[in-house]
């Protein structure tokens, strides 16, 4: 799960039709947001058991009891740095080749 200030990438940037009459801006897909917040979601139709995020880039509707719509979770991955990814590596035992050596 994720923590608030946490960098994530949206991995799922397809939103029903007419979704955007709700929002004055949808998470794109390939683009890095911050969490602002985790909290229990409730998808379009009033079905419970879903996580939503708050994202610090874009701040979604009040719902009719006056409480923000969030994101589903599952649209967002963890945004891995460099420095993240060079260590799994170094973990796995997987080393970049370089096209040369200089003499």
């Amino acid at each position: 799960m994720f923590l608030p200030n946490q960098k994530v990438v949206c991995v799922d940037g397809k939103f029903p039709l007419g979704i955007e009459q709700l929002y004055s801006e949808l998470p794109k897909e390939g683009t890095t947001y911050t969490i602002r917040d985790i909290v229990p979601g409730v998808g379009l139709t009033g079905e419970e058991g879903e996580t939503a995020v708050y994202l610090c880039e874009i701040t979604g509707p009040l719902n009719a009891h006056g409480i923000e719509r969030g994101f589903r979770s599952d649209r967002f991955a963890p945004l891995q740095s460099i420095e993240d990814e060079a260590a799994e590596e170094v973990s796995a035992g997987i080393f970049a080749t370089p096209a040369f050596l200089p003499a």
